[in-house]
């Protein structure tokens, strides 16, 4: 067996829960006694271990040849999805499905047709009603298979209905596959290079977008077209950093959910998402009330969804639920509440449990580093920005990769090492210029970081007061906003000027927003 394909079993075996290691214990030794099975002894020793070491493996399991090692750890890999696929047919409903077409199947090969087609009708209408149409047209093509070969006599017009029901979930799935594909492209493109950074930038993602748009349909959209639907708009209208519209489609897509609520356990991954995305847009809105009330629904799926029985659901929970209680302390201003959040946090990531992507690790660390610096410990966050600025040559978000050189310098200049900040101006404007990422705010704080270490201290204040007027007339230009999303630029300038901490200034702006609160509308 490939180095490859072992370290793929161990990583398996490592995924484990205990109720999973029992169910496969148990699944294996139903016909034979586990003494005889060599796999399983072979599953025991990894599991105690949890590494591979096929010299010990070799004298602590003398039953097992060598010659026969690769063989076995291909069979225990197998064994241990099918155990898995048993166990998880309750908790997912395409693989619940899916027996039922097997079994539909087996009947099949026996002769027994109408057998076949019962199972194949109500497994049909089980997927239909759960907007699971690609299972729904593959039992269409069974049944068409069945019928063209057997004269079942089962009514009439059957050839006309199977016909005409396997263009209608075909159309459907093409559309879907329109919308979805698009979303896809959409957010891909926006991992790599962020938010619209001009109006070049601006034309060119709204050609894609209009160039791949589906034509409108005379019909009502069925779940899975409406969801595709409105994610492919909120990443059109995301990148382009055209928030309420962002804001419009994140609800439409939640409502979905919400109109055909079953779908919520069925598909529950996609509903997180959804919430994710509403909660993402509230907060570029700075919409705090609609925020706050869609944190507590998001947070109420864990009490009314089987989160913690698959390990991919519980992961997508844990990476939103942090993502926007780090949010929620940004907009209260409580970065020192925040903090005690980022304990827990880097045990997950440093463990791997729920295998994050780099890229939401990075954003992590990005979101920890601006915790720290709007506490001011400067010296922290410097910490968590050199864990995005020394990766090797990554290949997404040069966006964040841009800005925590920016706030790497300016945590630099608080900690006062005037030198530092000399060198690395000139190795960010480098950088900056290699990702064609530099805006008039990064001109501005270039310019501010060169001039300060030959000023006097009373000279300083008004150099803070005259680029925070400078960044504040830049805020309101198209596209020249975008820095602002990622570092709060204006209340450190503020902090600066009125002699107080981020966190003071972000905590007043905060309460004075609760007395003279503004909604959506």
């Amino acid at each position: 067996m490939p180095k490859q394909k072992t370290d793929d079993l161990v990583q398996l075996i490592k995924s484990l829960t205990r109720s999973e290691k029992r169910h496969f214990r148990i699944f294996v030794r139903r016909n034979q006694s586990s003494t005889d099975i060599l796999f399983l002894q072979l599953f025991d020793f990894l599991d105690k271990h949890q590494e591979y070491d096929e010299d010990k493996i070799l004298k602590k399991l003398p039953e097992i040849k060598k010659r026969q090692l690769s063989n076995l750890k291909a069979h225990l890999y197998k064994q241990l999805l099918i155990s898995l696929r048993l166990l998880n047919k309750n908790h997912d409903l395409t693989i619940e499905l899916r027996e039922y077409i097997d079994y539909a199947r087996v009947l099949y090969n026996k002769g027994l047709y109408r057998q076949s087609l019962d199972v194949l009708d109500k497994t049909k209408a089980k997927a239909l009603s759960t907007n699971q149409n690609i299972l729904a047209l593959e039992i269409v093509e069974i049944e068409k298979h069945i019928e063209s070969q057997y004269i079942t006599r089962s009514i009439e017009t059957r050839a006309d209905e199977l016909s005409k029901e396997s263009t209608q979930i075909y159309q459907s799935l093409a559309l879907e596959n329109e919308y979805s594909n698009l979303a896809l492209q959409l957010y891909g493109l926006y991992l790599k290079t962020g938010y619209v950074r001009n109006e070049k930038d601006y034309l060119m993602v709204k050609d894609f977008f209009q160039s791949k748009l589906p034509k409108p349909v005379n019909r009502k959209l069925n779940f899975f077209e409406k969801v595709h639907y409105c994610q492919a708009h909120l990443w059109y209208y995301h990148t382009i950093q055209d928030f309420p519209m962002c804001y419009r489609y994140a609800q439409r897509w939640v409502d979905a959910f919400q109109e055909d609520a079953q779908m919520m356990e069925f598909e529950t991954p996609l509903y997180l998402k959804s919430l994710h995305n509403l909660l993402g847009t509230l907060f570029n809105l700075w919409h705090y009330e609609r925020f706050m009330d869609t944190l507590k629904k998001f947070e109420a799926a864990k009490t009314i969804l089987p989160l913690e029985q698959v390990i991919n659901i519980e992961s997508l929970y844990y990476l939103y639920y942090y993502t926007h209680q780090i949010n929620k302390h940004y907009m209260q201003g409580t970065y020192n509440e925040g903090i005690s959040l980022v304990p827990e946090l880097m045990d997950i990531i440093e463990s791997e449990q729920y295998n994050w992507d780099d890229h939401r690790i990075m954003l992590f660390y990005y979101k920890i580093a601006c915790l720290y610096f709007g506490s001011n410990n400067n010296g922290k966050a410097i910490d968590y920005l050199n864990l995005i600025i020394n990766q090797k040559n990554p290949d997404y978000r040069q966006d964040i990769q841009s800005f925590a050189r920016i706030l790497s310098l300016i945590a630099h200049f608080e900690l006062g090492n005037e030198r530092l900040v000399e060198y690395q101006i000139k190795s960010v404007y480098r950088f900056l210029g290699k990702m064609k990422d530099l805006h008039k705010v990064q001109q501005e704080i270039f310019r501010f970081l060169r001039r300060t270490p030959k000023m006097r201290a009373n000279q300083l204040k008004q150099e803070f007061i005259d680029l925070k007027i400078k960044l504040e007339e830049i805020k309101q230009k198209p596209y020249e906003g975008r820095p602002f999303l990622y570092l709060d630029i204006i209340s450190w300038l503020e902090a600066k000027i009125e002699n107080k901490s981020v966190q003071e200034i972000v905590r007043e702006k905060f309460l004075k927003s609760r007395t003279n609160k503004t909604d959506l509308k």
